[in-house]
């Protein structure tokens, strides 16, 4: 195998204050509000919302393969090459820059290219989980693009993606894929007890009820990472609903706390890229934010977990 062709070695944990990037930051939540509600459009319905979400790729993000009438596409945001790149399964391919442009900009480009694609897809254009919610057509306030700032949030995915998708493997019970909800700009993986839950409250700005009623429709122990709040942004855990006890466990490592606002233990993300061994730390944090809620709400984790190097123990199978 050569190695000709090597991206440039970049930080595993890239560093990225929240301040320096806000601009961009709030321009590309907009963008994959557009593309993702696009999926939204077209991909059946899935339990919890499952077919909404974005997923981590090896160069941004991408919707995965969408169906629509005649096959599928797919749209991926390049934050190595800086194109949102739209491709079907007929073979043809359309691309936006990813540029300084305005979010009205940005959704007439990618209308016009779908449509291009033969792609028709109704969706709300109006985003959905933040107080002031402009129509994406009038939004020309959010127009930044820094291609450095892009670059190093998705090797602030890609390493969480990574430690995320480990934890996953833990867990033979119902869990999500390790997925980016568009929403609330999260990377989230999802654990399920088995259990039904209690209708959810609702009340996130510019979302109905009843959608937050699907995503919380069974009892469960979520983990993620936001690129949100001071520092570097935050990894998290709650559960839903929150059992007696959760908030007074002790959750690993040194520098994670417990919210009471947000009801949910976080760990800013510097304190894991500074840490001796950061993967290490992450899992720390993501092993016991889940046992806090798997203690303190009697899941049946006999039933519910498993070794994942188990192959490994016995020398793997053959590859």
């Amino acid at each position: 195998m050569t190695q000709s062709n090597r991206a440039p070695s970049a930080p595993a944990w890239p560093a990225l204050e929240v301040e320096e990037w806000t601009p961009t930051r709030d321009t590309l939540h907009m963008w994959t509000q557009i593309v993702g509600k696009v999926r939204l459009a077209l991909a059946p319905m899935v339990n919890h919302w499952w077919q909404v979400p974005l997923y981590v790729s090896a160069r941004g993000l991408t919707t995965s393969a969408v169906p629509y009438e005649g096959g599928l596409f797919d749209a991926e945001f390049d934050f190595l090459g800086h194109r949102l790149h739209l491709r079907s399964s007929t073979g043809r391919e359309r691309e936006v820059a990813l540029e300084p442009k305005s979010v009205a900009a940005f959704y007439a480009e990618t209308a016009a290219a779908l449509r291009d694609l033969g792609v028709d897809a109704g969706i709300m254009p109006v985003p959905v989980e933040v107080e002031r919610a402009v129509p994406f057509a009038e939004d020309t306030e959010h127009a930044s693009y820094d291609p450095d700032h892009a670059q190093r949030f998705l090797g602030q995915l890609v390493a969480a993606h990574r430690v995320m998708s480990r934890f996953r493997s833990r867990f033979t019970g119902k869990s999500s894929p390790v997925h980016f909800f568009w929403g609330a700009m999260d990377l989230a993986l999802t654990r399920f007890s088995g259990r039904t839950a209690p209708p959810h409250p609702g009340g996130v700005p510019n979302c109905a009820d009843w959608v937050m009623v699907e995503a919380y429709s069974h009892e469960l122990s979520s983990c993620g990472f936001w690129p949100g709040g001071a520092g570097e942004g935050s990894f998290y855990c709650y559960a839903y609903p929150e059992p007696d006890g959760f908030a007074q466990h002790p959750v690993g490592p040194q520098g994670a706390y417990y919210d009471r606002g947000l009801g949910e233990f976080l760990l800013p993300y510097a304190e894991v890229r500074q840490a001796p061994d950061p993967d290490a730390a992450l899992l720390e944090f993501l092993q016991s934010g889940y046992e806090a809620a798997a203690v303190n709400g009697h899941w049946d984790r006999a039933s519910l977990e498993d070794d994942s190097d188990r192959w490994a123990a016995d020398g793997g199978p053959a590859s």
